[in-house]
């Protein structure tokens, strides 16, 4: 009789969305993905590693001695966050301090967000899977009470059978959640190890700028070389 009076609710019940398998599978297609991303983005900063105190001392000294071309040289080698922001500065250094200044905070945005490309994904399946795999397991739950419902005779093996199906979902949820959660925590903080360095470096440049600021800059060894001699080979004025 109950069957008869809620044929919506039997009707909801038999479409494809009330299985569990689905959301396994849905699962197991994230977790793919999320490991291209980790394995991807891994690879991303492994290449762009850098020694940071190295490069710290080589820009001090190129900057003491005011050789600004041969510090933009030096930069132009590597290919990470901390150097190419610093780069987009250097480059504008006649420009004066506070254009710099500028200059660095626009071009560690934009490198930042390079940097940060598809952690969002991995945030969002870290703290959504969970949820995924518990709406596996309820609807494992429902389709079990379902079978009991229309056989009796086998109730408890069918009932205990169907929920350790359904709680398969749960399972794989965290299983999906927790890998995520941690290589998400490890690129999030090689992020942050990232913009300290290139603030470092940043402050190096700006405290040589100000401290010139006013007069003219110092030109590059080079430049007095190629100066000294034009001046050596003209001829005294009269």
């Amino acid at each position: 009789m109950r069957e008869q009076n809620s044929p919506i609710i039997q009707t909801i019940l038999a479409l494809p969305i009330f299985r569990t398998e689905w959301v396994l599978y849905l699962l197991l297609g994230l977790s793919v993905v999320s490991i291209g991303v980790m394995i991807e983005r891994w690879f991303f900063y492994r290449r762009r590693a850098i020694d940071l105190d190295s490069i710290r001392a080589a820009l001090s000294r190129s900057l003491d001695a005011g050789d600004y071309e041969g510090a933009i040289s030096a930069l132009q080698k590597h290919d990470s966050l901390e150097t190419n922001v610093v780069l987009v500065g250097l480059k504008a250094y006649q420009k004066g301090p506070e254009s710099v200044e500028d200059l660095i905070a626009g071009a560690l945005g934009s490198e930042r967000a390079r940097y940060e490309s598809r952690l969002g994904f991995l945030a969002t399946l870290a703290s959504n899977a969970p949820y995924i795999g518990l709406f596996g397991t309820v609807l494992g739950i429902i389709r079990s009470f379902r079978d009991l419902a229309t056989n009796m005779a086998e109730a408890s093996s069918a009932v205990m059978a169907g929920i350790a199906e359904a709680l398969i979902a749960t399972a794989v949820g965290l299983l999906v959640a927790i890998p995520a959660v941690v290589a998400y925590n490890a690129f999030r903080g090689r992020v942050k190890s990232s913009v300290t360095g290139c603030q470092g470096l940043a402050r190096i440049v700006l405290s040589q700028l100000k401290s010139t600021d006013g007069t003219e800059p110092v030109q590059s060894k080079a430049s007095r070389e190629a100066q000294d001699k034009i001046t050596a080979g003209a001829p005294a004025a009269e």
